[in-house]
């Protein structure tokens, strides 16, 4: 029979805390990260070229560029973005043929005009250089894949609209519509829709993107719309439609914007 030590108590203390020493020492130690380094890793011509895989993109590249690069139109001047105030030329042609393009569809499936265009001044990527004009350049213009949304809108709302327009000071593309400001250009005098006077009570179409009709850039006011048609259209192949049909583009600064009744961009 196995006799039993009895150890005072001050012993078998000490016992203890050498035994959970062994256990510790003997344990793995857990990692701690104490420091985190980093370097940036250009990715430009000094990267070694897999030229395996270089010639396996190759062919797929080269056919993205050719269609982008295919000319669709021409451009005898200049469109650009940042000249002007309330009109830019990009921003007039952009919302005269999404306008144009727009109406042709909703009479085709409702039998009705668009009345208005309203784009975003943001929307716009790039303006249109002189000279030939590729797919590339609609691209260019127009990145996003925003589609063509028709919002049909009361008159009040078109009056919101407008004010949101001038309040924001930015030359939005806008068509189909005539705007004639105060002197102070801070408040409206007179609104034309399609060359008569906006009635309130009335319900306009409006043409414009899937983005804004969703309150892109603060456009509350379309969340009032009576009834929102998506046409399934993407505003870039609008773009694209209209250079193929057309051999030529150009756009003017006319007077769907005037300051107490004169033009004055």
């Amino acid at each position: 029979m196995t006799k039993l030590i009895n150890y005072p108590s001050k012993y078998s203390f000490f016992i203890l805390i050498l035994t959970l020493f062994a256990v510790c020492s003997c344990s793995t130690p857990k990692p701690i990260v104490s420091k985190i380094t980093g370097k940036q890793i250009p990715i430009d011509q000094t990267i070694a070229t897999d030229q395996k895989l270089e010639n396996t993109i190759a062919p797929y590249r080269n056919n993205i560029n050719r269609q982008l690069d295919s000319v669709l139109s021409y451009a005898p001047e200049d469109m650009d973005k940042f000249k002007g105030k309330w009109q830019t030329t990009i921003g007039n042609f952009l919302a005269d043929i999404t306008l144009e393009k727009a109406s042709l569809l909703f009479r085709q499936k409702y039998s009705k005009n668009v009345d208005i265009c309203l784009l975003n001044h943001g929307g716009i990527r790039a303006s249109i250089t002189k000279g030939n004009i590729t797919t590339r350049t609609a691209y260019e213009i127009m990145p996003f894949e925003n589609s063509l949304v028709i919002a049909e809108l009361k008159g009040e709302q078109i009056i919101e609209m407008v004010n949101y327009f001038i309040n924001f000071n930015r030359p939005h593309p806008i068509a189909g519509i005539q705007i004639d400001l105060s002197e102070d250009q801070k408040s409206y005098k007179q609104i034309l829709i399609q060359g008569k006077p906006l009635d309130p009570q009335l319900i306009y179409t409006v043409a414009t993107s899937d983005y804004l009709i969703t309150g892109g850039d603060n456009m509350a006011f379309f969340a009032k719309a009576v009834k929102i048609h998506d046409m399934n259209y993407k505003l870039r192949s609008l773009i694209i439609d209209y250079f193929k049909e057309h051999s030529e583009v150009k756009a003017q600064i006319d007077d769907r914007i005037l300051v107490n009744g004169v033009l004055k961009n």
